[in-house]
């Protein structure tokens, strides 16, 4: 059964979630995580996995698929390395088969034909053919890593659409949500205000729109 607040942030976008970060002064956003595709939408609770490279002999690439809930996003921390990859045809046939949300890369991906063809949402540096076998192992997984330039832990909210991915921290997740939804009501408001014949400069300034994202600003 999906947690309430998971429903309530897949209404959301990213780019409105991104100026709730920013008005509590939360970093947040991914930097340069694309999605494989546009109209991808995910959303769902990390599942992190920290990648190093191989050591003499190589350890495994990881058998973790089996242990990610229904739900939850695959998030793996590859140290931003394009020469290589840790996610392939297999897992995502795997990952859509059991509903994971989607996955989340510091890196790259390949066999992008099936991600595509099944529409699984994939959201990384981009895509290389080449394996990540006896190049990297798994270090740890559960545990804290970094992506765009951003912490992610275990159990942090990721929500991804087509402008890329934003990542909520675990305690914060109910004030976030909460100015998000705010910003939502009051960008529909002035939208609305201005179809229905306001200036934008009217409109905007009715609803506060400079305020939306500033911290310590209503």
């Amino acid at each position: 059964m999906t947690e309430p607040i998971i429903t309530r942030f897949s209404r959301l976008g990213t780019a409105t979630v991104s100026d709730a970060l920013d008005k509590l002064g939360l970093p947040g956003s991914l930097l340069g995580i694309a999605p494989l595709a546009d109209a991808q939408h995910m959303v769902g609770r990390a599942f992190t996995v920290r990648y190093v490279s191989a050591q003499t002999p190589a350890g495994t690439v990881g058998d973790f698929i089996d242990q990610v809930m229904p739900g939850e996003v695959v998030v793996l921390d590859n140290d931003a390395r394009v020469d290589c990859t840790v996610w392939g045809d297999i897992l995502t046939a795997v990952a859509h088969h059991r509903g994971i949300a989607g996955t989340v890369i510091e890196g790259v991906c390949r066999d992008t034909h099936r991600a595509l063809s099944i529409n699984y949402p994939i959201f990384s540096r981009g895509r290389f053919m080449r394996t990540g076998k006896d190049r990297v192992e798994v270090a740890e997984e559960r545990g804290p890593v970094t992506i765009g330039g951003v912490t992610v832990r275990q159990g942090d909210i990721l929500l991804g659409d087509s402008d890329g991915v934003v990542a909520i921290p675990r305690e914060s997740e109910e004030r976030v949500l909460e100015i998000a939804e705010s910003i939502d009501a009051r960008e529909d408001s002035i939208l609305a205000a201005a179809l229905a014949g306001a200036t934008i400069a009217e409109a905007r300034a009715r609803f506060g729109y400079h305020n939306l994202q500033r911290k310590d600003a209503e």
